[in-house]
């Protein structure tokens, strides 16, 4: 990939979109393609293949998507299956049909099954069911893989997939219905910090482990695959290291500065009980993660308060 070729980065407004289009700069890439949803919808395959035949990119990172927590994946099912299904599918056939030399399908750590041995590993996808509350994004992602590996096999297309954890970081979305649960718990510990409120109330039991990659370890990894990973199969991306959503939250809570309680909602579901990636393969490629989780939740809480600041603007 010379830093002249034409990059596509589709998703480029999105947390890890924004994310590799800074890595790419800082590695000196300076043709960088971006479009706005408001200038091109992936969901249509004419508009796609009319970008497409225009711009005839070399390099596609393909991060769009629609994306959300429990509640917006148990709320908007029909719009992530939709959605999720027709941005990979028209961007995956209009990269075939353009030539492209190389693509990166990004999918998500819900594409295992709810109840897969720990740590997961890449041959664990369609061994069982999936979990209930983002099956449809779950399958969505799935159809990409599959969309990859095929589009591989029968023309010979250098189309590649990887499935990273659970992601925080800059530009990411903070709304306390839709967004996931790290983003989430820095908007309530701020808020109840402000407000002066004795206790925050925290979805589920605060049992459930989940693992966390900083959006910028991701786009470096994204990265290094793109130079690097010329295979079939997918690869897991993530730190190989999990702590449970009670320990999570009370980190943010020593972060963010709160001084009051936390109150468990058992009533809420808790979604699956741990999803901890098998990242052997990726290590045996020449990547690991650098940046500490309770260093990236500090910088994270920042950006935070800087997006805070600028919605009471």
């Amino acid at each position: 990939m010379l830093h002249s070729d034409k990059i596509y980065v589709a998703g480029h407004t999105g947390m890890v979109g924004s994310a590799i289009v800074r890595k790419l700069t800082a590695e000196g890439y300076n043709n960088i393609i971006t479009k706005y949803s408001s200038q091109l919808d992936l969901r249509s395959q004419q508009a796609v293949e009319a970008f497409f035949e225009q711009e005839k990119p070399a390099y596609v990172f393909l991060t769009a998507g629609k994306v959300g927590g429990i509640m917006a994946n148990n709320t908007y099912k029909a719009e992530f299956l939709y959605d999720n299904l027709m941005i990979a599918a028209n961007i995956i056939h209009a990269s075939f049909k353009n030539k492209v030399n190389k693509l990166l399908f990004l999918g998500s750590s819900c594409i295992y099954p709810k109840l897969a041995p720990q740590p997961l590993k890449e041959e664990y996808l369609l061994t069982g069911n999936l979990e209930p509350t983002n099956e449809p994004y779950a399958i969505a992602k799935i159809v990409g893989i599959k969309l990859c590996e095929n589009y591989r096999e029968q023309y010979g297309c250098n189309f590649i997939s990887a499935m990273p954890t659970n992601l925080y970081g800059p530009n990411d979305h903070y709304d306390l219905q839709n967004s996931h649960v790290l983003p989430a718990l820095l908007r309530k510990f701020n808020e109840a910090k402000q407000a002066g409120i004795s206790s925050v109330t925290i979805w589920g039991t605060g049992n459930p482990k989940r693992e966390f990659l900083h959006v910028d370890d991701l786009a470096d990894a994204c990265y290094y695959l793109m130079l690097n990973y010329n295979e079939k199969l997918f690869i897991n991306v993530g730190t190989g290291e999990d702590i449970s959503i009670k320990e999570l939250a009370e980190m943010i809570k020593d972060i963010s500065g709160y001084q009051g309680g936390l109150v468990w909602d058992s009533s809420k579901p808790d979604g699956t009980p741990r999803k901890l990636m098998d990242v052997s393969r990726m290590h045996e490629l020449g990547w690991k993660h650098k940046i500490d989780l309770r260093d990236g939740i500090r910088s994270t809480y920042a950006d935070f308060a800087t997006w805070s600041k600028n919605l009471q603007q």
